[in-house]
């Protein structure tokens, strides 16, 4: 059964989150200008009375076991509301950094889990291990548990925490159809103590690698949803405030013609999580949140405006120092119709050499080039098969970088179950909306919808619609209560918060609605829907959900 990790938020385990995080993400890093203690010291003069230090750096309890920044965020704000630990903004950011820093998960640890601190919208996530799943991930998400790593003493002392933070554990999604304590803190236990065991060689590697420093130029490219393709540059410089500070500006620019300019800090947590807050031009907050890969060439993650954090997109970054090696970023546009010719731009780093776009394609000139972008006009042999194209410039390559596509086939609105939150009126959370595209598809050589060989052509302009999604939605006039407005790119935003006295029975705002998007093709219009819930405010909100 798939789980919607991002958008349903579980009950008694978030309740630690009713604090505001301010340590890792969710605001720009501030510095005072008094001395502050180290994390090390910090932790022995505010931590140790309660976890006793045991020598060669480490404690009680603390030293048992890895997490993220942000795990390590919300242990500390959950240790200062529920035992009173007194910590200033700047002490905060100390104790997170040494803890990340020195009981941290490596790379490869996060990989298959980083949608979760990405705070990736309308997500879901694959069925993992079933006991797991039963037990823990039917009130938070399983990447929660998956981004953590704990002796098997240590996951059974997270099962009496549990039992002794929320009384009503047993309750909470229908917990007392099993004998949930002797399955979790037994079965669940050894199980992750296996898993997801403290001890790992991916992190025993990592900790004994250089750091890497991110100083720099560096060439960016990514996809906002609802706006399109970017490409861009950031030019990264330490900071004098402190260890793995760094400032930043960065330049995006879209394949529409607009662009974003954006300045701010960063800070690296276990030599490669980049935790990043910018503000745009004109002042809008924006967070990154990237992963610095082995050998410090590359980072990758996602950006997100800080107070709608559903508005973002994906990112690349690669070093473009003149030492660094060529790379491709992004072609765009990103796909080719058989039998027409066109523009493409090829964007990346240290570009030279002979261009190569595979079978099909035809160079007819080079418009310009540089160690940034080239220009081609290309034509597609009318023949041409559907598929995905590598696109290579001398030794860079990007593999799958170029559609190629005979027909526009079939239409599909992505995300497939989104879900928006009511919000305003008054209330302290914004509404959150949601970003729908209309993605056009090719079945591809086998000629069959929805099979692997089917080719993405991308977000296309369509005309939007919204309607009750059942009869009962219709009943509830849905459409009228739960609908703010449609904006042309697909972007919905939900009504403000209620009660509404306006609505039969003087109920929320919330509702069942349908989107459609439809699409021209010539003389063809090609229809796609998909579900669109619009649900009440999110009012705990933690780093991980």
């Amino acid at each position: 059964m798939q789980r919607v990790g991002f958008q349903f938020l579980k009950r008694h385990a978030l309740a630690c989150a009713a604090v505001a995080l301010v340590g890792v993400s969710t605001a720009l890093p501030s510095y005072s200008a008094e001395p502050v203690l180290s994390g090390k010291e910090l932790i022995n003069n505010k931590c140790a009375s309660c976890h006793a230090a045991q020598g060669d750096g480490r404690w009680f309890r603390i030293s048992d076991g890895r997490r993220t920044p942000e795990g390590w965020d919300m242990t500390v704000a959950r240790m200062g509301y529920a035992h009173g630990v007194k910590l200033t903004t700047e002490e905060r950011q100390q104790v997170v950094k040494y803890l990340a820093d020195n009981f941290g998960l490596a790379p490869s640890e996060t990989a298959e889990h980083r949608y979760i601190l990405e705070r990736r919208p309308n997500f879901i996530e694959k069925p993992g291990h079933a006991l797991v799943d039963n037990t823990c991930a039917r009130c938070h998400s399983a990447a929660r548990i998956a981004v953590q790593r704990r002796t098997e003493d240590d996951w059974r002392r997270l099962v009496n925490f549990h039992v002794g933070q929320f009384p009503s554990i047993e309750y909470s999604a229908g917990g007392r159809d099993r004998n949930w304590f002797d399955i979790a803190s037994k079965d669940v236990a050894q199980l992750l103590g296996r898993l997801n065991g403290y001890e790992s060689s991916a992190w025993s590697e990592w900790k004994s690698a250089p750091a890497a420093d991110p100083s720099g130029r560096w060439r960016l490219a990514g996809y906002r949803p609802g706006w399109g393709a970017y490409e861009g540059e950031a030019e990264i410089r330490r900071s004098a405030e402190g260890e793995d500070r760094y400032e930043l500006r960065t330049t995006l620019r879209y394949a529409d013609g607009r662009s974003e300019t954006a300045q701010g800090r960063s800070i690296v947590y276990g030599k490669h999580e980049w935790r990043a807050s910018l503000k745009l031009a004109d002042g809008t907050p924006v967070q990154q949140v990237l992963s610095i890969a082995p050998g410090g060439r590359r980072m990758s993650g996602r950006w997100f405006l800080a107070e709608q954090d559903v508005l973002g997109g994906d990112l690349v970054a690669v070093r473009a120092d003149a030492q660094a090696p060529a790379a491709v970023l992004s072609v765009s546009p990103a796909a080719l119709r058989a039998g027409s010719t066109q523009q493409l731009a090829i964007h990346g780093a240290n570009l030279a050499g002979d261009i190569v776009l595979g079978p099909d394609l035809r160079v007819v000139k080079v418009v310009s080039r540089d160690a940034d972008k080239v220009v081609l006009e290309v034509a597609a042999r009318a023949g041409a098969r559907d598929g995905r194209r590598s696109v290579r410039v001398g030794e860079a390559q990007l593999a799958d970088g170029l559609s190629v596509y005979r027909k526009l086939d079939y239409l599909k609105v992505e995300p497939e179950h989104p879900m928006t939150r009511l919000g305003g009126n008054g209330g302290s959370r914004a509404p959150m909306p949601a970003q729908l595209e209309a993605v056009g598809y090719a079945v591809g050589p086998d000629g069959k919808r929805g099979t692997r060989d089917d080719v993405r052509i991308g977000a296309l302009p369509a005309q939007w619609s919204l309607e009750n999604l059942t009869p009962a939605a219709a009943e509830m006039g849905d459409t009228d209560f739960a609908v703010g407005r449609m904006e042309p790119n697909g972007l919905f935003w939900p009504a403000s918060a209620g009660p509404n006295p306006k609505r039969k029975f003087g109920t929320n705002n919330a509702g069942e609605l349908k989107a459609t998007a439809r699409v021209t093709d010539g003389a063809r219009v090609l229809s796609g829907s998909v579900p669109l819930f619009v649900t009440v405010q999110r009012w705990n909100d933690p780093p991980i959900r």
